[in-house]
């Protein structure tokens, strides 16, 4: 991938909220998507047992979001296909959503009746994060109407059976999951960050932050570690400084972005 000296400043960056203030913090500190995340629907009795967080946002947080989501987009993560997501994908795009996930799905036609249901009527993203997904990636991206697809790395690492998600981060499978989005000149998000320079959590942030020019990825989540302590969070600093080392890492050669993903690797080794 070519990087320029505006990578972070393109980077884009989505955040999972139904809170109005912190919403129109993110807005103003150039959160690109802000939003609600409703998907219900087997998430729990995927991820229950672990210490993934589980929304408990609704359709409704939307009416106090649309007001102050203004240089941003209205974002929102709907449920995986049912019977009725002809009438939730109405809904939330007439409360205003103006970026669409998808989640958890599993083969082309989901995917193609997802794009289709939205009918250009919103963007639409594609959440790959099944090994039946990853396995029908290159039709996925010759989908009509596709323009985005993001690797979730949690559920993907447990359809895979691997110990974490940062497994996935590193590994050769990801790599050639990630290819065949950029040759199709889609825009490839992946995963979560953190705040830049946070080395207080188990895996310094850093070194995840560095594997996303890697990657060849332009959009990220922003994680729930990022509002991580006690202190109020300059929410502006902490966005600026975060496009900054994303923009400093894209600048570095290849050889630098491999040895940083093999010094993780080995980090997940000693744990």
């Amino acid at each position: 991938m070519e990087t320029t000296l505006n990578y972070g400043d393109q980077f884009v960056l989505t955040l999972f909220t139904n809170d109005p203030l912190l919403a129109a913090r993110a807005d103003q500190a150039g959160i690109d998507r802000i939003g609600v995340d409703i998907e219900s629907i087997g998430k729990d009795l995927r991820q229950g047992h672990l210490k993934t967080w589980i929304s408990d946002h609704t359709e409704d947080d939307l009416i106090c979001l649309r007001p102050v989501v203004q240089r941003g987009s209205l974002f929102a993560r709907c449920n995986p296909i049912h019977p009725g997501s002809a009438e939730e994908i109405d809904r939330l795009l007439g409360s205003g959503v103006e970026v669409l996930m998808l989640p958890y799905f599993k083969t082309v036609p989901e995917a193609e009746k997802f794009i289709r249901l939205i009918d250009d009527r919103a963007y639409p993203v594609l959440l790959a994060e099944t090994k039946e997904a990853a396995a029908v990636m290159p039709d996925l991206c010759r989908i009509d109407g596709v323009k985005e697809v993001h690797i979730g790395l949690n559920d993907m690492r447990l359809s895979l059976g691997w110990p974490s998600h940062f497994h996935v981060l590193v590994s050769d499978f990801l790599v050639r999951l990630c290819e065949p989005v950029l040759e199709a000149g889609l825009r490839l998000g992946v995963g979560g960050l953190g705040r830049a320079g946070d080395s207080s959590l188990p895996i310094p942030s850093d070194l995840v932050i560095s594997q996303f020019p890697r990657l060849g990825a332009t959009a990220s989540l922003v994680s729930r570690v990022f509002f991580n302590g006690t202190a109020p969070l300059d929410l502006d600093h902490e966005i600026k400084t975060l496009r900054s080392l994303l923009d400093q890492y894209a600048m570095e050669p290849k050889s630098w972005q491999e040895l940083h993903r093999n010094t993780l690797s080995e980090f997940l080794q000693t744990r």
